[in-house]
């Protein structure tokens, strides 16, 4: 299904019963990488899945147009406000943890719980590991013009603190391929979504007051030290809630899709 948005046509999925659970995958994630997750969800929840703008079959009316965090936020409150009139549940990894903060701020009657993993929001940071973290971006996209993705792959996993060689994931489970969609998404979010993080700006007080039930996660696997995890801790300060721990490390939603669908029930019930 399609929606057509403020500059953008957003394609998105519905399947399940049950209250509403909006998935907003993460890097280049379109609704695709949600399926073997919301498979173990759809007996309980509607489960929402939709590619981002600029990914996949989402489309821009200006495809040279760069791309903000605000209209990410925009598209998903478009999207909702197509689908219910409740507030929602949300599952946001990664960018899109970032895309739920920022929709918690500007439309928070939409949202009832938002559990955010490793949020990418170095807006959550003090000034100093703000900048750092944000010129660690700049740097990747910089790689990526050089040299490819090839280049850039390398370089964001050890960003995030992923071991490519040593990614454990639950039997059965098959690998998705590089794709030369896949690899296409890969190129927009870095260079465009990349920008639309570092130049992004969240209202801490509106987070720290929202009516939203805001649940910081991270990976039970991810490095303290990394980037994303220093701004779930933050946001876990800002709230007043700790850091609940999923299944497997950043991309656990991908590599543990059972392990991670039950640990979300629990937190959502």
């Amino acid at each position: 299904m399609f929606l057509d948005t403020d500059g953008a046509t957003l394609y998105y999925e519905v399947r399940g019963t049950g209250p509403l659970l909006l998935i907003a995958q993460s890097g280049e994630g379109d609704a695709g990488r949600s399926t073997d997750l919301a498979s173990h969800l759809v007996d309980r929840y509607t489960v929402v899945s939709y590619d981002r703008r600029g990914l996949s079959r989402s489309t821009l009316a200006d495809p040279a147009q760069g791309v903000t965090m605000e209209q990410h936020a925009d598209d998903v409150h478009r999207l909702l406000a197509r689908l219910t009139d409740e507030p929602a549940l949300m599952l946001g990894c990664s960018m899109g943890a970032a895309i739920g903060l920022h929709l918690a701020v500007a439309h928070p009657g939409q949202l009832r719980t938002l559990v955010a993993h490793d949020p990418v929001s170095p807006s959550l940071l003090p000034a100093g590991p703000r900048t750092a973290h944000a010129a660690e971006l700049i740097h990747l996209q910089q790689v990526h013009r050089e040299g490819g993705l090839g280049a850039a792959l390398p370089e964001i996993a050890r960003v995030l603190g992923i071991d490519p060689a040593r990614q454990e994931t639950e039997p059965d489970l098959t690998p998705m391929p590089l794709t030369p969609e896949r690899a296409a998404n890969f190129g927009f979010f870095i260079a465009r979504d990349f920008t639309a993080v570092v130049e992004a700006e969240l209202d801490q007080e509106a987070l720290r007051t929202s009516p939203v039930r805001i649940v910081p996660a991270g990976g039970a696997v991810t490095s303290p030290d990394v980037f994303v995890a220093q701004c779930a801790h933050r946001l876990a300060d800002l709230v007043g809630r700790e850091t609940v721990a999923f299944p497997g490390g950043h991309n656990g939603n991908t590599t543990h899709p059972r392990a991670y669908a039950a640990r979300l029930r629990e937190v959502l019930a």
